[in-house]
């Protein structure tokens, strides 16, 4: 059988047991306190928080955020969206504006 033919023994494996060394004393401090303030111990603790990092499928980097927007296709620039506001009101109410945005009287 090949991995992914196979991936379905990977829900029933062994739990692997993770070792993490050189920990600054007061990362460890740190920890033990929020696995306290859990109620958890340490070990659960961090079981939580690698839980955490992982799981986190659904949610979007910056960059993905930023090729989103892009793809939105809105103005990029605050000046882009201020023009179009203007071009939009104008429109709307029918008035005449300068290059600058000033109001022009007829």
């Amino acid at each position: 059988m090949t991995p992914l033919q196979n991936h379905h023994l990977l829900e029933h494996a062994m739990p692997v047991s993770l070792s993490i060394k050189n920990v600054p004393e007061e990362t460890l401090r740190r920890l033990r306190a929020r696995a306290e303030r859990n109620h958890r111990s340490l070990q659960k603790e961090l079981l939580a928080i690698i839980e955490a990092a992982t799981a986190d499928e659904g949610t979007l980097t910056v960059d993905e955020l930023v090729d989103y927007v892009k793809g939105l296709g809105l103005p990029p620039s605050e000046d882009d969206v201020t023009a179009w506001i203007r071009e939009l009101r104008d429109t709307r109410w029918n008035l005449e504006t300068d290059e600058g945005g000033a109001w022009l009287t007829r």
